[in-house]
């Protein structure tokens, strides 16, 4: 049986003139089919918002699935309120899901999750965003290094909690 599915765009997009790419990397001790199902699991996004973040899950579709949609909302900097909508465009477990901002505070988000096996037992965690910001080069010069550091803080978190989780099996498998 093949559980591979996308739809395009998504998995093979190529990022529009400007955007930035964001990536970061954790070895997690345990298997990719492992790591994936802890991600499928029905409290794993919110056990991923870092407590800082004004977010909180709006709509949770309960699958990765190409079509499938998660919308989050909060507040930016405490007071300006936001509503993230992102749509999953490819699901190929135990390897990779992809999903891509439909409305929110970005003008171009892509977020491509992939589990490489390690080959010794492991799993690469691995998250890949292209990104761009609203306002063109003005929104880049402003808020660019706010945002880069925004995402290098926030991906730490959810990959230490994945890591903790996952290792020591306490998210209910």
């Amino acid at each position: 049986m093949n559980t591979s599915k996308s739809s395009q765009p998504g998995n093979h997009e190529s990022p529009p003139v400007g955007a930035q790419r964001f990536q970061m990397e954790t070895r997690i001790a345990a298997p990719p089919e492992t790591v994936f199902r802890f991600h499928e699991s029905p409290d794993a996004l919110t056990q991923l918002i870092p407590p800082w973040e004004n977010m909180r899950v709006a709509k949770a579709p309960g699958s990765l699935e190409p079509g499938s949609v998660v919308v989050l909302k909060g507040r930016v900097a405490g007071i300006i309120p936001v509503k993230w909508v992102a749509l999953h465009t490819a699901y190929e477990p135990p390897h990779l899901f992809v999903d891509r901002q439909e409305s929110g505070p970005f003008a171009y988000w892509l977020h491509h999750h992939r589990f490489i096996d390690d080959g010794a037992g492991g799993t690469l965690l691995r998250d890949e965003v292209d990104y761009k910001l609203p306002l063109g080069p003005i929104g880049q010069l402003f808020g660019g290094g706010f945002v880069r550091a925004k995402l290098d803080k926030m991906f730490r978190f959810r990959h230490e909690v994945t890591k903790r989780l996952v290792e020591s099996g306490d998210w209910g498998e």
